[in-house]
């Protein structure tokens, strides 16, 4: 790991470039050509279409409604490999007061931040890129990255302490949508034909099954046409879900050859599939690439809890989906090595799962 000790170059804390009142960006921020937005794909047409599903009908004393929601699941896992949800057990109140903390965090000044500067050893604390590549284009972003479980990797000290509620918010928050997952992962399973807890206990189980926040600021930006907030990936673990501001679009995902704009609906989710649960399903479950266009008008803030298989799990496509139709299509990796690629390269598409397909 001796790679990655340091950062390549001086780290430049985008917020800052943000509020000094530039009107260009530097040019190690400037994507290539092909890599940058093109906001005419952005069309009323593409908005908001990922499918949008209401969890309260699990509880539906109907077994057909309750069937047909696990089927809206089932059928976004598979097709687009993201979804938002509403009605999830997660108080509106905690939602809006922990995007209000770290707002608060965001505007402190730099020297308390600078507090908890992180390094790519772990990547914990206070960041402004992902990848130790010299030279790399940037995206802009700053971001604090913190975990919740397993506990034996929770450390409250490399939180926040300031605004004074921020630690306490932030737990309570992590706790809720750790129970979220946990119900999302039962559903999955038993689409998925295994059982309600076979994703869970293959991610590692209580003991072993991981939970990180990694929260987005996204600072207005002079020339938004040159530029990314975020670059294009997928993300490397289990699950994702992604709470964000409502009132500014950021989050783009790709569906086929375009990239479709997300909507935030107020007091939603957007829940994604990671890398390892389209290999543990063998590829019937979806990660799928997305992306974060950046606004000149408007600041935009992101909380993305991954749930995540413990770093040593070997993960792997189930048995039961290996038959004499139907191959395995992934080799095995722990979750650790697996996640050393985006923390060396970088965001780089699909090329990390893509390159453990076994060859045919």
């Amino acid at each position: 790991m001796s790679q990655l000790e340091s950062w390549p170059e001086p780290i430049i804390r985008v917020q800052e470039l943000s509020e000094s009142g530039i009107k260009e960006i530097p040019e190690h921020f400037v994507k290539l050509p092909a890599d940058r937005p093109c906001f005419k794909e952005t069309t009323t047409s593409h908005v908001n279409s990922i499918p949008l599903i209401d969890l309260e009908n699990m509880k539906s004393l109907d077994e057909y409604v309750r069937r047909e929601t696990m089927e809206l699941i089932s059928q976004a896992c598979r097709d687009w490999g993201f979804f938002q949800v509403v009605n999830h057990g997660v108080s509106h109140e905690l939602m809006a007061n922990t995007r209000g903390v770290w707002r608060e965090f965001f505007h402190l000044p730099l020297e308390e931040k600078q507090k908890f500067a992180n390094s790519p050893v772990t990547y914990e604390g206070y960041g402004s890129r992902l990848g130790v590549v010299k030279g790399a284009k940037l995206d802009w972003c700053d971001y604090f990255f913190l975990h919740y479980l397993p506990v034996q990797l929770k450390d409250e000290n490399k939180w926040p302490s300031l605004p004074i509620s921020c630690r306490q918010t932030i737990a309570r928050y992590g706790q809720e949508v750790v129970k979220l997952c946990e119900k999302l992962l039962k559903i999955l399973s038993i689409n998925l034909g295994l059982n309600e807890d076979y994703l869970h206990q293959s991610y590692g189980g209580d003991k072993e099954i991981g939970a990180c926040l990694r929260v987005n600021f996204y600072p207005k930006c002079p020339q938004p046409d040159l530029t990314l907030g975020l670059s294009p990936h997928s993300d490397p673990g289990g699950l994702t879900v992604l709470l964000s501001d409502t009132d500014v679009a950021g989050l783009q995902v790709r569906r086929g050859d375009e990239w479709i704009t997300v909507k935030p609906v107020p007091n939603a989710f957007v829940v994604n599939i990671g890398d390892q649960t389209q290999i543990l399903s063998n590829g019937m479950y979806k990660s799928v690439e997305h992306r974060v266009i950046v606004n000149s008008a408007k600041e935009r803030i992101s909380l993305a809890l991954f749930y995540n298989p413990g770093g040593d799990i070997l993960m792997k496509p189930a048995d039961e989906f290996e038959t004499e139709h139907r191959s395995v299509l992934y080799s095995p990796t722990t979750f650790n090595e697996y996640r050393a690629f985006i923390r060396t390269k970088g965001p780089c598409g699909k090329s990390q799962v893509e390159s453990l397909k076994s060859p045919r």
